[in-house]
């Protein structure tokens, strides 16, 4: 998979960060501080990267911020993007599975590489539900505020 990665800050658990999803087998696509000479304001390097899902030029996004909030905040502006900040793996799990979330929003100051390592351990192998209740519960925040599906 393609995943498109933003930070603000160039901090080591961003490093990890890509090192983690590379070793994983799959293609990084940097923004924010992990790009030289990029944008790494939160608010633009989050919406970048969360532009790349819309688009279909990456499969998934990352984006981190100190908190992970703001982060999520701007990911989510981006119509089609449901981005879900985890702080642990049964949180990655359940925006996957019961979310169908394409972006995931991790904070810089919480999350160690132990713990990064668990969120996406899960992040990576949850799959989204098809029960009909979840299916229904993603559709309606599909159409909220001329949200778009993703392709």
């Amino acid at each position: 998979m393609r995943i498109a990665v933003s930070s603000d800050m160039d901090e080591p658990v961003a490093r990890l960060l890509v090192e983690e999803v590379r070793e994983r087998g799959h293609e990084v696509l940097a923004y924010g501080a992990l790009s030289p000479g990029a944008d790494a304001a939160w608010a633009a390097c989050s919406e970048r990267a969360a532009r790349e899902v819309v688009a279909g030029s990456a499969d998934q996004a990352i984006v981190c911020c100190w908190t992970g909030t703001g982060a999520s905040i701007a990911a989510n502006k981006v119509p089609g993007v449901r981005a879900a900040l985890c702080v642990d793996a049964y949180t990655a799990d359940g925006a996957r599975r019961w979310n169908d979330a394409n972006v995931l929003a991790l904070s810089l100051r919480l999350t160690s590489g132990a713990v990064l390592g668990e969120i996406l351990d899960a992040w990576f192998s949850a799959e989204p539900s098809q029960d009909a209740e979840d299916r229904a519960n993603v559709a309606h925040v599909v159409g909220l505020d001329g949200d778009v599906p993703t392709p």
